[in-house]
């Protein structure tokens, strides 16, 4: 699962990339961008960096103004220690989807990856809603009290498998992508088809766009916090093509015109 931020009572969690921040009624919410500015409202937050103009419902600073943002509530903390990332197998065994997605059916009875942790599956086996969202078939909307986003599109989930190459020394686990760091080094973003954004410090999940100055993955209205990135690893061992066949490390698997494996160097 994606790592999560302890809140200071102990008791409750956000996104990593989140801020802990109290809210009225005395709970724990999340705002949805890191090292945010708690409003003094405790309804809303602002970026890192910029103040609450409550009274315009805007958050200052010397590059320019943007809207307040609003909290979500906080879960109930399930801590425990790091694990390294993993894919989440899906129920029939056989798929996976990357780490952070929820596995839904689609309208072929296979498993597709919902971009979201603790996903909304859709009656309609083809789109998905954020955990605590209902899905509006008629709107094609996620519906929570008032607030309506547009829903999500499930993406195939794919057969359990090696690494995910990125050069001919480094490779990420699979379900992840490759992407650049601010050394110049592979990381690994652990989504699949991931966007990476330009920082080279944190990605989107596919379809999504990187906004620096929220320090999250927008699309359309919904906006989610962006993941950050971890160093790739050196390669080894061989480069498996399925179950039964692989090739030597830093060679790809081609099929034969016969239908067998063979590999290019």
């Amino acid at each position: 699962a994606v790592s999560a931020l302890r809140c200071p009572d102990g008791r409750s969690e956000c996104p990593s990339n989140a801020t802990c921040c109290v809210t009225p009624d005395g709970a724990w919410g999340c705002c949805p961008m890191p090292q945010a500015s708690c409003c003094e409202d405790k309804v809303h937050c602002c970026p890192h960096a910029t103040t609450c103009d409550l009274a315009h419902g805007r958050c200052l600073s010397p590059h320019g103004d943007i809207p307040l943002s609003t909290k979500f509530p906080a879960w109930k903390s399930q801590w425990r220690a790091p694990a390294p990332l993993r894919q989440v197998t899906c129920p029939d065994g056989r798929s996976a989807c990357p780490d952070g997605a929820t596995c839904c059916q689609l309208p072929s009875a296979q498993y597709g990856c919902c971009p979201l942790q603790n996903a909304v599956c859709c009656p309609d086996h083809v789109h998905c809603c954020p955990q605590g969202y209902t899905c509006d078939p008629q709107g094609g909307t996620c519906l929570q009290g008032g607030v309506r986003l547009p829903w999500l599109s499930k993406t195939p989930a794919r057969g359990r498998g090696g690494d995910v190459k990125c050069d001919d020394e480094t490779s990420c686990p699979d379900g992840n992508t490759c992407c650049r760091l601010s050394s110049g080094a592979w990381g690994c973003c652990p989504l699949e088809q991931a966007v990476c954004c330009p920082d080279h410090v944190h990605c989107c999940p596919q379809g999504y766009t990187c906004d620096p100055e929220g320090g999250t993955c927008l699309q359309g209205e919904v906006r989610l916090p962006w993941l950050s990135k971890t160093p790739a690893r050196g390669r080894g061992g061989d480069v498996k093509c399925d179950d039964k066949m692989s090739c030597p490390d830093g060679n790809t698997c081609c099929q034969l015109s016969s239908g067998a494996w063979g590999c290019c160097p």
